[in-house]
């Protein structure tokens, strides 16, 4: 004969392992769609800083205005671009 106890305290804990199965699989598809996000985000970046060093390195002396006088604006100081490249 099967102890009651003990078929109770087997079925509450099967009970307990059902619940935080269920918790992991939802922390797992929430960790697993953040990645992804990330993922995007990663490429989002990558693709937008590619093309803002093609701009600045196609794009040459912008003149401005300050007091309403034009001026010629100096270029953002990048690694590897020397002085001689300044207007």
């Amino acid at each position: 004969m099967l102890d009651p106890e003990l078929l109770e305290r087997i079925t509450a804990r099967r009970a307990e392992l059902d619940e935080l199965e269920e918790q992991l699989a939802t922390q797992l598809a929430e960790v697993r769609a953040e990645r992804d996000e990330l993922a995007v985000a990663e490429r989002v970046l990558e693709r937008m800083t590619g093309q803002l060093a093609e701009e600045r390195a196609s794009a040459g002396p912008v003149p401005g205005q300050v007091g309403g006088r034009a001026v010629m604006l100096i270029p953002h100081r990048e690694p590897g671009v020397e002085e001689d490249s300044l207007p």
